[in-house]
């Protein structure tokens, strides 16, 4: 069966909300250097455009967890590449996500970099599915609320790997 890809957020419309929250990231910090901590792979669009925007001092590291086994989420984590404490500790900590689904994953790593003693720690996530919510989790800065569809697109991947390099956020329709 074929499907296609519906647009659902314009690249233009994109860059609008990145200078928004870059310029709402940059006012919370004040000039403070913040440690962006990037989730691979779906965020690495985002967080880099995102910080091309920003006028605050970042440096940036990586963690990739995962919770999914096809287009659906497992509910375990599973850390692939984690951050060192000396990395975090003490430190304004800034978690840039492509998209807070049931919310298990950005709970547990809120909860594991909780434990790595930041000065501050939060979330700034692209996309946000509400009615898939299983974990309530705190997004302090959030780019589209978009609907219970399979999000493909400015980093989304579908069920084979492809189309994160659509410049557009859109989802599949079968």
């Amino acid at each position: 069966m074929e499907s296609t890809i519906k647009k659902l957020i314009s690249k233009e419309q994109i860059d609008q909300r990145l200078e928004e929250l870059a310029n709402e990231i940059d006012r919370d910090y004040k000039g403070k250097e913040i440690i962006a901590i990037i989730v691979l792979k779906g965020a690495a669009f985002f967080g880099i455009e995102l910080s091309l925007k920003l006028k605050s001092n970042v440096q940036f590291e990586f963690v990739k967890i995962s919770s999914y086994l096809g287009t659906e989420s497992t509910g375990k984590i599973n850390n692939e590449l984690d951050i060192d404490e000396s990395k975090v500790n003490g430190k304004d900590v800034l978690i840039i996500e492509d998209i807070v689904d049931t919310g298990t994953s950005m709970d547990y790593l809120i909860k594991h970099l909780s434990n790595k003693n930041p000065k501050s720690l939060k979330v700034c996530s692209l996309l946000s599915k509400p009615s898939r919510r299983k974990v309530n989790v705190h997004i302090d800065y959030l780019g589209f609320e978009v609907p219970n569809k399979f999000i493909v697109g400015y980093g989304f991947d579908d069920e084979k790997g492809l189309n994160r390099n659509l410049p557009f956020i859109g989802y599949k329709e079968v």
